[in-house]
């Protein structure tokens, strides 16, 4: 029995030591831990003090080196790599968008261009329109446009009807019936027609109408060989008529245009007898000094008469 207690009380003391070795194993491995994780923990506030010394810089402008050496030295690179492909994503982004922004201001401008020219067109457009009224429904719609209330100073006198005019103005029904019972010729020459029923006109004594036939003769038919008459005779409806400014002109275009006209020399003669009547004795002068020089064979033919009469009236020197 106690040879069997002396081996209990061993085999208890063994137990007793292996449990207190356990225990004791058991007690270790969390300081072991603890320890091992307050390594790393130091170890990243080392890495984080040295990233911090890395980015930012000491008071002297020196950057710190960095105290973990065992990291990788593709590392930096990667990181590097990653942040230049982000930016360079960015900036391509933004330049598509300028891009694309450009694109858009562009078609806006080309837009708003082609409408203002189409606006111009429609402007003008509008405006021929407006132009193209007839002159008529113009005038109709300017009364009913202005207001009730206008001072009678700013309003247009109404035109006044042919029968309100002064009477003389206007032909008495005498004249008007005396003018129309002279016959118009109707010949197959018509330019010589024209010219005959001003001459009728004349002759009748109807000389503002016989300045109207003629002055419409003479610029309808400017190379009939009547033509020459024409302009003489009207030079000679107007003097007739008691207006010599009127009738040199007349004369004067008849002489020049044609010295060899059959109506030349009489219109150059009936020139100096137009400057008698307005008292332009030097022109009257030079005009017959002119017509006896120019057309003795009228001087002593068949208007020698007037021709010495209008000498008779002027002295020339």
């Amino acid at each position: 029995m106690r040879r069997t207690g002396v081996k209990i009380t061993r085999i208890a003391r063994g137990f007793g030591l292996g449990g207190i070795a356990l225990a004791m194993a058991a007690t270790s491995m969390p300081v072991a831990a603890q320890d091992d994780g307050e390594a790393r923990i130091r170890k990243l506030e080392a890495e984080v003090r040295a990233l911090q010394r890395k980015v930012f810089p000491g008071g002297d402008g020196r950057y710190f080196e960095p105290q973990i050496t065992g990291q990788p030295a593709a590392q930096p690179s990667t990181a590097s790599t990653t942040s230049t492909t982000a930016v360079t994503d960015i900036l391509t982004r933004l330049d598509a968008l300028e891009a694309q922004l450009q694109r858009l201001t562009a078609q806006y401008e080309v837009g708003s261009n082609a409408m203002r020219l189409l606006e111009e067109r429609i402007e003008v457009l509008e405006a021929g329109g407006t132009a193209a009224t007839a002159p008529a429904q113009v005038a109709a719609a300017q009364p009913a446009s202005r207001p009730a209330t206008q001072p009678a100073a700013t309003q247009r006198p109404a035109a006044q009807p042919a029968a309100q005019q002064p009477a003389a103005s206007q032909p008495s029904p005498e004249r008007v019936a005396a003018v129309q019972a002279i016959a118009k010729p109707q010949t197959d020459d018509p330019a010589d027609d024209e010219y005959s029923y001003g001459f009728r006109l004349w002759e009748a004594g109807f000389f503002p109408e016989a300045q109207q036939q003629l002055t419409l003769f003479v610029e309808r038919y400017p190379s009939h060989w009547r033509t020459t008459y024409g302009r003489n005779l009207l030079g000679r409806a107007y003097l007739d008529d008691k207006k010599p400014n009127e009738a040199a002109p007349w004369f004067l275009k008849n002489y020049q245009s044609d010295k060899s006209g059959a109506r030349a020399g009489d219109s150059l003669l009936y020139l100096a007898e137009t400057m008698i009547a307005l008292k332009d004795t030097k022109r009257a002068c030079i005009a017959l000094a002119e017509f006896g020089e120019a057309y003795p064979a009228l001087a002593a033919g068949r208007l020698q008469g007037q021709y010495e009469r209008n000498l008779g009236k002027v002295t020339c020197s």
